[in-house]
């Protein structure tokens, strides 16, 4: 992926409006809607991108991170 961050989008305002997209929860999640959701978008202003958003509000925004950077952030929050 080239260019810096800065030119990437970096949300996407109303996450139920992303077509072709599964949204998924971590297996350790009690069904309390308590959680992070995750998603791949195909197409689109998040394609190649994760898709980041509140259970709680699943028609809200999402966030979106290179694979790389949500990678780091969830091995150091492993860390403590």
């Amino acid at each position: 992926m080239s260019g810096s961050m800065s030119e990437l989008p970096r949300n996407i305002p109303v996450s139920t409006d992303v077509p072709g997209v599964r949204w998924l929860r971590s297996s350790y999640s009690t069904g309390a809607n308590n959680c992070v959701e995750t998603a791949r978008p195909p197409a689109g202003p998040g394609a190649g991108l994760l898709a980041v958003r509140d259970s709680k509000n699943p028609a809200g925004p999402a966030l979106l991170f290179s694979p790389g950077s949500w990678t780091a952030f969830t091995a150091r929050l492993g860390r403590g």
